[in-house]
């Protein structure tokens, strides 16, 4: 390579070079408004999901009272190209009642939402899906037929099974119950009862992978409200015993679990403290057995709400925290360890109801706000991290960060770089977007890659990543 070459490509990349601390560590994106409605859009309680998506197709559902007081409708809306642009509100049931409390899950080109719903003069629950990402959608099918409550439902997928989980008060006292499909939501099986208490079981939540099948929910059987869980290791077919997650003094509710392997994750909003703050517990073998739990809030004032999704050894936590912010929080090894909170947002108005979802490097988030007014107004807000799934740091990076990563020689470089004393170890590298590329050993990262800049850490230790410059 020539001088004049060497010098012109440093200057095209100097540029990047300026701009990619920012980059790295502000990765959440400007608040984007969804619905431009003059009356309430309002997303669901955190035990269900109003996002979720796959691949580049992000999927929201809310329900809508548009059409005038007391009629609320349940709406969805979609991104094809991972939340940079959005589709027209799309109106998903038309009865004169309220349907409300909408969850929604996908798998692939399937898209399955469930809601409850009014119309049958009290409150059942109805399904509906979509078989080509949300394009078109199928007619509703009622889920539940009892002459009481039916109430706060939460989806799951996992390939053609579909599982759907709500609060029932048939019994005459609220209960958990559950339902499944295994063919992508063309029949039903029965409704099956989960719990069988005196007390009151409530506000479920439900994770899936493979055929295990994870639902968690508050229960007031032991004098207040605590965390319970049960599964299934059959898809369904028969399920575990009660499990009680929480032993607190205070009221633990609103749950929420995700699962990835055999992790399974669940966090709630706690007041052993007094002010509600949000609690973690983990199990790493399914369920089988559980670690202490870790409170993960430490702010003065309520922490509520929180949603959780998992990928792999990615962990990601959103909530609603005091005055009108909505935070978020990750862990990259599967739960032992937490970064600092991050403002996700901080509004004029009121938020709540924040659900989070993750697809490749992506991290979404929605919730509802009402910084638009006037009084009575509410709309769905989005936000979106470009590489808060792929592992590359963000937000605040602890002080020993860069002192824990090994320096690169030489950067900028021509064919490779090498980490010296590092040679034999294993490297993860991130383009400029926070894509994964791949992973080099530490003798010759890079080789084989075009010009540009890039990012790299050791593989399985979250670390401030070494940005690193390709020049030919």
């Amino acid at each position: 390579m020539s001088k004049r070459t060497l010098r012109f490509v440093l200057l095209s990349v100097f540029p990047l070079l300026l701009c990619t601390t920012s980059i790295v560590r502000a990765q959440w994106q400007p608040d984007v408004r969804l619905t431009f409605d003059p009356l309430l859009s309002a997303t669901s309680y955190n035990n269900a999901w109003c996002v979720v998506a796959s691949g580049d197709s992000v999927h929201v559902v809310w329900y809508d009272s548009r059409h005038g007081p007391g009629t609320w409708e349940i709406y969805y809306k979609r991104s094809t190209n991972g939340g940079t642009a959005w589709g027209a509100d799309t109106r998903l049931t038309y009865d004169d009642s309220t349907s409300s409390f909408p969850t929604v899950a996908v798998s692939g080109s399937n898209v399955y939402v469930a809601w409850q719903e009014m119309r049958d003069q009290n409150p059942e629950i109805y399904f509906k899906r979509s078989t080509d990402a949300g394009s078109t959608w199928g007619a509703d099918t009622r889920l539940t037929r009892d002459t009481s409550y039916s109430y706060y439902p939460s989806l799951a997928v996992s390939g053609s099974d579909v599982h759907a989980v709500w609060e029932d008060g048939r019994d005459g006292n609220s209960e958990i119950y559950t339902k499944r499909s295994t063919d992508a939501g063309s029949t039903w099986g029965p409704d099956v009862r989960l719990t069988n208490d005196p007390a009151s079981s409530s506000i479920p939540s439900v994770a899936v992978t493979g055929s295990n099948v994870h639902v968690v929910w508050s229960d007031y059987r032991d004098g207040d409200l605590e965390i319970y869980t049960k599964r299934s290791t059959d898809g369904g077919a028969s399920w575990d015993p009660d499990v009680r997650l929480t032993n607190a003094s205070n009221a633990s509710m609103f749950s929420s679990v995700a699962v990835s392997g055999s992790n399974v994750h669940v966090v709630w909003t706690d007041q052993r403290d007094i002010d509600p703050e949000v609690y973690y517990i983990r199990s790493t073998d399914n369920g089988t057995t559980w670690d202490p739990d870790t409170r993960l809030t430490y702010r003065q004032g309520s922490s509520l709400y929180a949603s959780i999704a998992a990928s792999g050894p990615m962990v990601h936590l959103i909530w609603k925290d005091v005055g009108q912010g909505i935070y978020y929080k990750r862990s990259t090894d599967s739960g032992t360890t937490w970064a600092p909170d991050t403002v996700v947002t901080y509004s004029s108005g009121i938020v709540l109801y924040p659900s989070v979802a993750v697809s490749g490097p992506k991290v979404h988030a929605v919730w509802w706000d009402s910084r638009d007014g006037p009084s009575g107004n509410v709309e769905i807000y989005y936000k979106r991290n470009l590489t808060g799934n792929s592992g590359v740091q963000e937000g605040i990076v602890p002080a020993h960060a860069s002192r824990l990563m090994p320096h690169a020689i030489p950067n900028p470089f021509v064919n490779f770089t090498t980490l010296p004393g590092h040679e034999a170890e294993r490297f993860v590298l991130y383009d400029i977007s926070g894509r994964r590329v791949g992973v080099w050993k530490g003798d010759r990262v890079g080789e084989g890659l075009p010009a540009g800049v890039y990012f790299i850490r050791p593989e399985g230790r979250d670390v401030k990543p070494l940005r690193i410059v390709k020049v030919r």
